[in-house]
């Protein structure tokens, strides 16, 4: 068990994972929980970090702050998503491993891997072949941040941890339509559609690619086993276990919110990956497990999309 008195900085503590995170280490008792806001500490910033680190000195670090977005947002911002998750996550490993943090937690993405990986993913797929085109920057950053983690690991044998979790969702996730990923913006538009009785709801692509969505909490029991435990890896995959195709989840949705109207897929519009389906055979050695069902996770996101985003 941990030491519930250690200095534990949860970086992007008020988005989804960061804020997850953070109500899950206070519910357990942790005494010193670290959480900056980006007006008051800017990661992009290497002399701000190190002054942060030094006046802060956290004894474990989980680097949940980046820049993220679905497809479109990936296509539209590519030089940002690559420079500033690049800046953010390069000056935290460094801070970290300057002031001797005992254990950093990496945050990645199974975008890290190839297009056409075979399925399901194992961790050591990475760099095999080429990335999906419509998320390639983020995946790159993504990529460089996992390669510094396996450096401080392998050469150094620091705790220096990169976890892969599949596709997340729930509360405080990012609902805008522009830039937000595949889930909680089919819950904006199908909540909409009901709203204003329209007859239509139009999602992008033709439904048939394959994913594996996990309710955010799942990841943070995750992350706490990888603080709670010596890992004898670097790197980790994170995923519920369950596949669904997109077309699926959209009906999956449709009848949670009660939309009775039809779904129009605009087919000229890019899929992304063919399929997703993650390997966390490795993680659950260390006893972890996804136990959130996909209706009850988004039944709670919905709701919170309802009492929080709407009022």
């Amino acid at each position: 068990m941990l030491n519930k008195n250690l200095k534990i900085f949860i970086a992007g503590h008020k988005g989804m994972v960061g804020s997850s995170c953070w109500r899950k280490f206070n519910d357990l008792g942790f005494k010193n929980l670290i959480g900056v806001s980006r007006k008051e500490l800017n990661l992009t910033n290497q002399f701000d970090v190190y002054s942060f680190f030094r006046d802060k000195k956290p004894d474990i670090v989980i680097d949940a702050a980046a820049r993220v977005g679905g497809i479109w947002a990936n296509n539209e911002y590519a030089y940002e998503f690559l420079m500033e998750n690049m800046l953010i996550q390069n000056n935290l490993i460094n801070a970290s491993l300057i002031n001797e943090v005992s254990k950093f937690v990496f945050l990645g993405s199974s975008c890290i891997y190839p297009k056409n990986a075979p399925q399901p993913i194992n961790e050591d797929y990475i760099l095999t072949s080429s990335l999906e085109k419509t998320n390639e920057s983020y995946a790159l950053a993504k990529i460089t941040g996992v390669k510094l983690c396996e450096s401080i690991f392998t050469k150094q044998s620091k705790q220096f941890i990169s976890l892969m979790p599949t596709n997340l969702y729930g509360p405080n996730d990012n609902f805008d339509l522009k830039t937000s990923h595949v889930l909680p913006a089919m819950i904006r538009k199908f909540h909409e559609a009901k709203i204003y009785n329209k007859q239509n709801v139009e999602l992008w692509g033709d439904g048939s690619p394959i994913r594996e969505f996990m309710y955010v909490d799942d990841l943070v029991d995750a992350i706490l086993s990888v603080c709670e435990n010596k890992m004898d890896s670097y790197i980790y995959n994170i995923g519920s276990g369950i596949e669904i195709s997109i077309s699926q989840l959209a009906d999956l949705i449709k009848n949670i919110i009660s939309f009775k109207g039809n779904v129009v897929w605009k087919k000229e519009m890019p899929n992304g990956t063919p399929r997703k389906f993650l390997n966390s055979d490795r993680i659950k050695k260390y006893g972890w497990r996804s136990n959130t069902n996909i209706i009850e996770g988004i039944e709670k996101t919905y709701n919170w999309y309802i009492n929080n985003v709407l009022n």
